[in-house]
């Protein structure tokens, strides 16, 4: 079953997505991000090439043709999943596929609507029998 984590009062989303996604790919890991947008998508991965003066995050986007060899694919659609290890997921819905990850999380601002969003999201999960981790990056740091 899909191990489902929600991190909460992230100030940054795309900076904890690259942090999150270096201590990933440190261990080994395969990431998947579903981003919103196109824009969102491409700054992530501005972020995630300048992560480090002396390194990088390789990452592509879905439909780029060396995809399949990054260990970080971000993907705005779903249509093109190209491993099931780990989603992080930052648009406002669940992802429809969640399920065939092994481990999920779960990106929330501290915005009132993206809370709410986040509600109905961990009600989801929840009411599925998903187990659900919070971390609360505002006491975190």
């Amino acid at each position: 079953m899909t191990r489902v984590e929600f991190f909460f009062n992230v100030s940054n989303k795309l900076q904890k997505t690259a942090e999150l996604c270096e201590r990933a790919v440190a261990k080994g890991r395969q990431l998947t991000i579903f981003a919103p947008d196109d824009a969102t998508g491409n700054a992530l991965q501005k972020v995630l090439w300048q992560r480090s003066e002396t390194g990088f995050l390789p990452s592509n986007m879905a439909d780029e043709a060396n995809s399949k060899f990054s260990p970080i694919v971000i993907d705005t659609h779903g249509e093109n999943l190209l491993q099931d290890d780990v989603l992080i997921n930052l648009q406002i819905d669940q992802p429809p596929f969640f399920s065939r990850f092994r481990y999920l999380v779960e990106l929330v601002g501290s915005d009132e609507a993206d809370k709410a969003a986040a509600r109905t999201r961990f009600r989801f999960y929840k009411d599925r029998g998903y187990d659900i981790k919070s971390t609360d990056t505002a006491v975190s740091n």
